[in-house]
């Protein structure tokens, strides 16, 4: 299949009054056409500096320092701010939590989207209004041709997601990445945005990003997931080979200390013990080594290879070496899903 982004062993790091952070440590990952991937860990992890980078909006002290970056067969690196600027927006584009953060809250929805249209498109005005109501009907606000004439504090929060959305995917991008699109919104509307993003992929056949700490989240809509801890990918596999043959540690500790609709509710929750590490000083060896309950010498000395197994299931681990005991999420007694 088409490659629409490829990134190789880039580092990022973040360069501070107190020293230089090492955010992102040769992370390296594609997304097919039409194909929607999932980022997930723990706050810090660096899912979203991942995702900053590649779109070239890291604040003034950040700074892709090593990698490549290949988007649709282009490499960024280089580029000038301004052919950045036509890329995103246009070609691929980025959404948050939050969306009054990314909304301007003294022009309406249509306005915005009118604007930004014209901005990356040489068409007409009535072209763009036609697109912006097409594509909020696209992703189920009613009364679209309304909607356009309102301002974004006349939305409720799963309609102003839902507006984000469109503003998005009105220029028919390639990729869609998605920071934590659900985590502000109560459970039925966050169904209804995952909802919105599958049926994006089958109308469009756009690429999805999706960045979240909800497990729950990626199983409902990713093909494939990257687990991230301490600014690298520790895991990759498919959705499914995630939930029912996790093979990293780490993984294993996301699964047990989410809720498993399928046990009773009395079910204890086991949370992972101790604090992420401190990437102004990242260790050596494998970043999970002090909070792992079956580290070994290596683990603290060297950083474990990327171990390949069936079905591009990869695992940087040191359990996954031939010589190492043979543990799996299911034969360490504590449960799981």
């Amino acid at each position: 299949m088409t490659k629409v982004l490829e990134v190789k062993d880039m580092h990022t790091s973040f360069f501070t009054y107190a020293g230089e952070v090492k955010a992102v440590r040769g992370v390296s990952f594609d997304v097919e056409l039409g194909e929607a991937v999932g980022f997930v860990g723990e706050s810090g992890c660096g899912k979203s500096v991942t995702m900053l980078s590649v779109m070239g909006i890291l604040d003034e002290v950040g700074k892709v320092t090593a990698g490549e970056i290949i988007f649709n067969g282009k490499k960024l690196a280089g580029l000038s701010d301004r052919r950045m600027q036509k890329i995103r927006g246009n070609e691929m584009t980025m959404i948050f939590q939050d969306p009054m953060t990314s909304l301007n809250p003294v022009y309406t929805i249509g306005n915005q989207m009118i604007e930004h249209q014209i901005r990356h498109k040489k068409i007409s005005k009535s072209e763009a209004t036609k697109k912006a109501v097409d594509m909020l009907k696209l992703v189920g606000l009613p009364y679209p041709e309304k909607r356009i004439k309102q301002y974004p504090h006349e939305f409720s929060g799963g309609m102003r997601q839902r507006a984000m959305i469109a503003m998005a995917l009105v220029n028919n991008p390639k990729l869609l990445i998605a920071d934590e699109p659900t985590t502000a919104l109560d459970v039925t509307i966050q169904a209804q945005i995952l909802e919105v993003m599958k049926n994006i992929r089958k109308e469009l056949d756009t690429s999805i990003i999706l960045i979240t700490h909800d497990l729950g989240v990626v199983a409902s809509i990713c093909d494939r997931v990257n687990v991230m801890y301490g600014g690298k990918i520790v895991e990759t596999a498919s959705a499914i080979e995630v939930y029912h043959n996790p093979k990293h540690p780490y993984t294993w500790g996301l699964l047990k200390s989410v809720p498993n609709p399928k046990k009773s509710s009395k079910e204890k929750l086991i949370p992972i013990e101790g604090q992420p590490p401190d990437l102004l000083k990242p260790p050596v060896g494998c970043p999970f080594t002090p909070r792992c309950e079956y580290s070994m010498r290596i683990c603290e000395k060297e950083m474990p290879p990327e171990f390949k197994f069936e079905g591009d299931h990869r695992v940087a681990c040191w359990l996954m070496h031939e010589k190492a005991p043979k543990l799996s999420l299911s034969s360490t007694g504590k449960g799981g899903n």
